[in-house]
């Protein structure tokens, strides 16, 4: 099926030709219908999957098809990368007609934001905190809403953002149309959800699996390895060609960035005690190929549309099994493959269970030799194995072709890699 079975405004039509789109993801496929038949909707679904047009094609729809020049149209987002990049998409859908959108977020002028509300806008991406603040002002107006999105719903719980959601919730029209859009459900947004939709449309797609294009690997290691080993898996360039790592603190990605800087590699780093042009420029700088390597919080894990990322390293593990599926949504995607490696101490045992029982079925192991001048000062080993997985999920023993070549460094990392089995 193609786009053109909806009978999209020959503008959007146009907009989606210029994106080079051709079929529909599933998201898409099944979230647009509904929306156009002004049905609420609740939509389950990964990172990557092309949640932001399922939601705005259909929605810039209904404002071309009743114009007006006030604020019909609020999309929540919980970061402010993830808002503009809505926002970017929503811009370029919007070109050539009269219609106008704003993102709202900290770290820039608020006074800007302000003029460029007064000036009319149809539809304002927002973070909670801009927003609320901006209602406090008096500045904007949401009386008149007839559309409310809330995207990566499940992140905007872990970032607390909850009750200032429910101040928001006071200021639209009870009579409006809700989509609601998360990667998981748990039980906080699920009560949120029964009160924002009405008899909603539910839209599934694979929310708790990665896909299958990604090959998950985890290495045994001590802390203070890390940088070592990820820098020997950094100088093969023709293979980790565009790659994200996430580290846990701000602190870490800074100096990571910085040591892989002097290492001569073309890193940068996200997080967030940079100001917003900072953290625009390395996003851009990321997506031109000016940077390689970005290392990051899980600040990016939700707001990062970068096509291309052959890699993601998880420095540090995630505290749970849905950040990992996020972090590593960033590749593999567009029909793309991609890998995500996970260095693993032995205290990660436990969450790597947790994301390997997520997975379906264990990452593949592999052991790690390091050059003994650069392994941790007073460590007597030579090898560090990552955590067996849990007993149901070991896969056979692997033949000795599967092995690859072992000895050396090089084939300890880059040998032969299993996907997870979904």
């Amino acid at each position: 099926m193609s786009f053109h079975h909806f009978s999209f405004h020959p503008q959007i039509t146009e907009a989606i030709e210029r994106c080079g789109f051709t079929t529909p993801t599933p998201i898409q496929l099944q979230a647009i219908a509904p929306i156009l038949a002004g049905r609420d909707l609740l939509g389950l679904a990964q990172t990557g999957t092309g949640k932001t047009a399922a939601f705005m094609l259909p929605t810039i729809q209904h404002l071309l098809d009743a114009p007006g020049r006030h604020v019909k149209v609020l999309v929540l987002a919980p970061t402010r990368e993830l808002a503009e990049q809505i926002h970017e998409f929503t811009s370029s859908v919007l070109a050539g007609t009269r219609l106008r959108s704003i993102a709202l977020y900290g770290g820039v002028s608020k006074n800007v934001q302000i003029q460029k509300l007064r000036a009319g806008i149809e539809i304002i991406v927002a973070c909670p905190g801009r927003l609320l603040d901006i209602l406090n002002d008096r500045a904007v107006d949401l009386s008149r809403i007839e559309t409310l999105i809330l995207d990566e719903a499940d992140h905007m719980f872990d970032k607390g953002f909850l009750p200032d959601i429910r101040r928001i919730l006071k200021k639209v029209p009870e009579k409006r149309q809700s989509l609601v859009f998360s990667a998981t459900m748990p039980e906080a947004i699920s009560h949120l959800v029964e009160n924002i939709l009405r008899n909603p449309v539910k839209v599934e797609i694979n929310h708790t699996r990665t896909v299958e294009s990604i090959a998950h690997s985890v290495y045994g290691i001590e802390q203070g390895d890390k940088p070592e080993l990820l820098i020997q898996l950094l100088r093969q360039p023709e293979v980790m060609t565009s790659t994200l790592v996430f580290t846990r603190t701000k602190h870490k990605a800074k100096s990571l960035a910085n040591r892989l800087e002097k290492e001569g590699f073309r890193a940068t780093s996200l997080q967030g005690n940079l100001s917003q042009n900072r953290r625009q420029q390395a996003l851009d700088g990321f997506k031109s190929g000016t940077y390689n390597v970005l290392v990051a919080t899980d600040i990016a894990a939700r707001g990062i549309d970068v096509s291309g990322i052959s890699h993601v390293v998880n420095f540090d593990i995630p505290d749970t099994a849905e950040a990992y599926i996020h972090r590593t949504g960033r590749t593999g995607r567009a029909s793309m493959s991609g890998e995500a490696f996970t260095f693993a101490t032995r205290d990660d045992s436990r969450i790597l269970r947790d994301i390997e029982r997520t997975l379906d079925g264990p990452m593949q192991r592999q052991a790690v030799k390091l050059p003994a001048a650069a392994q941790t000062a007073g460590s007597n080993r030579q090898t560090v194995s990552p955590p067996a997985p849990p007993a149901e999920m070991r896969a056979p023993a692997p033949s000795p072709r599967q092995r690859g070549r072992g000895g050396s460094s090089s084939a300890g990392v880059f040998g032969l890699r299993t996907r997870s089995r979904n």
